[in-house]
């Protein structure tokens, strides 16, 4: 695993959480400083679940965004070219976010993914969020 990993899946932009891990992804992989075990899935599972949610194409925000704009201005781009999005949209997307894998169609994974990891006994990792910050070593928010 890469030293330099992107933001957890909890961090916010404008109230919107995985928004700042996408956008990270994004500037260091056009930097060349994502880890090479991020790149297959670029645009994939939540990347593609934000900027659907977000009204936006993968592809067309990654060429926007490039190495060096903010998170703020990535907003900014995202708003203009997207879906305008009130506090309630995003209240209900974050509770959706922060809670995959619990009791929904992604136990499976999270399960198979905390065996791969060697976490079968951590209790505490109870969604993608959670097992997304124990994998890169971050403490799990409780």
């Amino acid at each position: 695993m890469s030293t330099n990993l992107p933001v957890s899946p909890f961090e916010t932009c404008h109230g919107l959480v995985y928004f700042p891990r996408m956008i990270d992804k994004i500037r260091k992989h056009a930097a060349g400083e994502l880890g090479a075990d991020y790149v297959p899935n670029l645009g994939k599972g939540f990347d593609v679940r934000c900027c659907s949610f977000l009204g936006i194409d993968y592809d067309v925000l990654a060429a926007a965004v490039g190495s060096s704009i903010t998170d703020e201005q990535a907003w900014e781009w995202a708003s203009k070219n997207g879906n305008s999005l009130t506090e309630e949209q995003i209240e209900v997307w974050n509770g959706f976010m922060t809670r995959r894998g619990w009791r929904d169609d992604l136990v499976e994974m999270l399960e198979k993914r905390k065996k791969e990891s060697g976490f079968e006994i951590r209790s505490e990792i109870q969604t993608m969020f959670d097992y997304i910050d124990a994998d890169e070593g971050r403490a799990i928010r409780s």
